[in-house]
């Protein structure tokens, strides 16, 4: 009998994923339990909670020697010790979930020493899987994407909130001539830059991990860069796990939009 080849860590967090999605579509989004977190840290609902409950008791045990950082899981300084560790947004834009948009994902990501080496961003309402892994490119349903090839700022699309556009923020030469459009879900604004519909996003905000580390290999795979909002390599598992901003688009248009920020 051959040898059965042990599951890869991108082919797990896919059927996670999946898992992920069949909970939370069980959920009516009117009538979901939906309360505020402590300190003014956004809202969660019974579903957010009922998602990580069923990716902790699926990948915990199918990778022990691996650390845990969720956002619905109270942090520890354990995963510090870990050299691999997941980072899992259960839902991802729980605001649209309880509006009953369709624009929310499941991200999940696994580290290594810092960086992401697999990833997945799942809308299960909208039937789209994102997927990487590191030096096997990014794909969208099973097909390959690539950023956009866009490099004039006044013709570029950018994924931005209001504030990332406040004058302060950037040079003497002010805001760039580019054309702002909004997401409600980071994850899906990252996924959405990997596959071209949008030119790149800006965050400048202090970033949580979780809304981030899926998207940051998709589109690094999808031939684009990305960076914090100094031009600085994202890295994962902080011991505060945030990342001091994000820029990604392709090569060129994000090197303009660094060069165009008040660092």
């Amino acid at each position: 009998m051959p040898a059965i080849e042990p599951e890869t860590d991108l082919s797990l967090l896919i059927r996670a994923a999946e898992v992920a999605g069949d909970i939370a579509c069980r959920y009516t989004q009117s009538s979901v339990k939906t309360w505020d977190k402590p300190g003014g840290a956004g809202p969660v609902t019974e579903a957010d909670l009922a998602v990580n409950a069923a990716l902790a008791d699926l990948l915990k045990p199918a990778r022990p020697d691996y650390g845990w950082l969720s956002e619905e899981t109270d942090d520890s300084s354990e995963r510090l010790s870990r050299d691999q560790v997941f980072i899992i947004d259960p839902i991802d834009g729980t605001r649209s979930f309880v509006d009953g948009s369709r624009t929310w994902a499941h991200a999940l990501a696994t580290a290594v020493n810092g960086a992401i080496t697999a990833a997945v961003v799942f809308l299960p309402q909208r039937d789209l899987m994102y997927t990487a892994s590191h030096g096997g490119g990014a794909f969208c349903n099973g097909q390959a994407i690539e950023v956009a090839a866009t490099e004039q700022m006044e013709q570029a699309e950018i994924l931005a909130a209001k504030p990332a556009l406040s004058a302060d923020l950037w040079g003497s030469a002010g805001v760039p001539p580019f054309r702002q459009a909004h997401r409600p879900s980071l994850a899906y604004r990252m996924a959405r830059v990997a596959d071209g519909r949008f030119d790149g996003m800006i965050t400048l905000r202090p970033s949580w991990e979780w809304d981030i580390a899926a998207g940051d290999l998709i589109i690094r795979e999808a031939g684009g860069t990305t960076s914090d909002r100094r031009g600085n390599r994202l890295r994962f598992n902080n011991p505060h796990p945030t990342v001091d901003g994000v820029l990604a688009a392709a090569p060129h248009l994000h090197r303009d939009l660094l060069s165009a920020l008040a660092i």
